[in-house]
């Protein structure tokens, strides 16, 4: 009795042990970007913290432009542009800076992730931001 009281113990550390990464993880916030009529960009304001991120959809048809700049007091804040149907980003902030412009292939909802580098968000870390947004052609 006393084996298998430790096996149950051993059993559901391990099961706690292996969820926290899960448990851990934030859900994304998801905010739709809507320009005014007869607008083509907008201009977004935000935050995160921690291991928050916050998805700006941007609906856009294929062959348009999109652009994104964003500013921000924190080295620690970025953006990446993923497609439509996909995780893999067509631009990673972290490597290529502060402004995006592309072409796109794919009508649908882009978007436009903002979030903290792991050393800022291990340590709880507020980033204020805006990002200017448009769609052209």
């Amino acid at each position: 009795m006393g084996t298998t009281m430790l096996r149950s113990a051993a059993v559901a550390i391990a099961l706690l042990v292996g969820a926290t990464p899960a448990l851990a993880a934030a859900p994304i916030r998801t905010e739709t970007v809507a320009f005014d009529k007869g607008a083509s960009s907008k201009t977004v304001n935000g935050q995160v913290r921690g291991y928050d991120s916050v998805d700006y959809l941007v609906s856009a048809r294929a062959g348009q432009t999109l652009k994104v700049a964003m500013k921000t007091a924190s080295p620690s804040a970025y953006f990446n542009v993923l497609p439509p149907q996909g995780e893999e980003a067509l631009f990673v902030g972290s490597i290529a800076g502060a402004s995006y412009s592309g072409k796109l292939t794919t009508a649908g909802a882009y978007r436009v992730r903002v979030y903290l580098m792991r050393n800022a968000a291990r340590r709880g870390q507020t980033a204020r931001f805006s990002l200017d947004i448009g769609v052209t052609g």
